[in-house]
């Protein structure tokens, strides 16, 4: 079998994408051969903005319709790959939306969110992100990680502090993840994860999802798709190939303006960091371009069965512990 075939015939799942959302990068996702992703719906806007960026992916639902579907089960998943369609995970990067309110978590949850991340980067009422210094798991925390537990919402901890991130796996009932980390083995950064971090989460029955945002990469801008397959064999020799996955972070067709946002405490206070160029690993620039990671796996000697797994029959298994179905 081919790379292209093997692609073709695989689950693919991204568990993270922040991009500019619109029928052209739709589009880009039916050519990369997507089969579902963990799309961003709110990161610093609080209840009624994150509704309202709902209601707009609802209206791209039926706008769009012979590119992508909602996802809220694992069976729409599968139906997605069926239709050649992209399936959507309504996700936050970030609880601010729930604000004080435990019931707003059912609320979200009915309107199809399937994953939330507990902080983005800083303090919130729940925990600590990875750019402050780590306080662990709020009391009010431990009733929303056991309130999402309860409707089937995945706890993310891909920007959230070591000390909060242990808190949150110790307390959860149902697999939790980093969505889309990188390993600090291979580059030390606030926001990658050391090897007692990946395995911690590992045997607790976690997932990791594995970036390629090149600045957490070891070759930074330099970075290939090549040392993106590296890094996930890195976390694999630590944890496994049955609990790891992809998480690119992708953040095609924002701008400048999006960034200093998305990099500002609760999008205008304090800089939190600065990137400097963003620019995705060579052979791996857009999402159209997903065919070339399953090339660059078999290239560097993946069996079929762990290609597949990585690819997303992992995140597939895991999603469906959490949700129910």
């Amino acid at each position: 079998m081919t790379s292209s075939e093997l692609h073709d015939t695989s689950i693919v799942i991204d568990g993270l994408i922040i991009a500019k959302w619109g029928r052209e990068l739709f589009e880009d996702m039916r050519r990369g051969g997507l089969t579902a992703a963990n799309c961003t719906v709110s990161v610093w806007e609080g209840f009624q903005n994150t509704v309202n960026n709902i209601s707009e992916f609802h209206q791209f639902f039926e706008d769009h319709s012979d590119l992508i579907m909602q996802v809220r089960t694992t069976k729409d998943i599968l139906r997605a790959k069926e239709l050649n369609k992209t399936g959507i995970i309504l996700g936050f990067q970030n609880a601010h939306a729930f604000e004080d309110k435990l019931g707003y978590i059912q609320v979200f949850k009915e309107l199809g969110v399937g994953i939330v991340q507990m902080a983005y980067n800083t303090q919130n009422l729940i925990g600590t992100g990875c750019y402050e210094s780590d306080r662990g798991l709020s009391d009010f925390g431990r009733e929303v990680v056991a309130e999402m537990n309860r409707v089937g919402i995945m706890c993310d901890l891909s920007h959230v502090g070591a000390k909060t991130s242990m808190d949150v796996i110790e307390a959860s009932t149902k697999p939790v993840c980093y969505s889309h980390c990188l390993p600090a083995g291979l580059k030390e950064h606030p926001r990658n994860k050391s090897d007692e971090d990946l395995k911690f989460i590992a045997d607790r029955g976690g997932f990791i999802g594995v970036t390629m945002f090149t600045p957490f990469l070891k070759q930074g801008v330099d970075a290939t798709v090549d040392d993106y397959i590296e890094a996930i064999d890195y976390i694999i020799n630590i944890v496994g190939e049955d609990c790891v996955g992809i998480g690119t972070d992708f953040t095609q067709g924002h701008d400048k303006a999006f960034f200093d946002w998305l990099t500002h405490d609760k999008g205008y206070a304090r800089s939190l960091t600065n990137f400097g160029k963003i620019v995705n690993p060579a052979g791996f620039r857009t999402i159209g371009e997903f065919p070339n990671l399953t090339d660059a796996m078999t290239r560097r000697g993946w069996s079929e069965h762990k290609i597949r797994k990585v690819m997303g029959e992992n995140w597939l298994r895991t999603l469906k512990e959490v949700w129910g179905e």
